[in-house]
């Protein structure tokens, strides 16, 4: 069993920065894909980013994030990060983070294992 949480979320104004964080317990995640997902009010959750562990980080991304985020982990601590910069009124939504018992990308929500609860990232004026 794996227990994710996620945290910083918040609210922001358009054009700042968040950086949210992903702590798993349970099992390290040496042998797993990890991912972020968003899910905004009515619409259907979505892929953001996504890094295979073991590879030494690849990072996949998003259209709609590239160039704004950044995903990263840290060993020591068994966590992902998401760096989100210039921030949009369209990226409002409920960050998820999830991991996959594969080290293959996936951009569907279907294919992960583990979800964590969620946190909020609304940006507005």
């Amino acid at each position: 069993q794996v227990l994710l949480a996620e945290h910083g979320g918040g609210l922001v104004q358009p054009g700042a920065s968040l950086r949210l964080s992903c702590a798993a317990s349970g099992r390290t995640f040496s042998d797993y894909t990890v991912g972020w997902f968003r899910q905004a009010p009515g619409k259907e959750r979505e892929f953001v980013a996504a890094i295979i562990w073991w590879s030494g980080g690849s990072n996949f991304y998003a259209d709609s994030v590239k160039g704004r985020f950044t995903i990263s982990r840290d060993n020591a601590k068994n966590s992902v990060y998401l760096q989100m910069n210039s921030l949009k009124p369209e990226d409002t939504a409920v960050y998820y983070c999830a991991a996959r018992l594969r080290a293959v990308v996936s951009d569907r929500a279907g294919a992960y294992d583990y979800w964590g609860q969620g946190t909020q990232v609304t940006v507005s004026p």
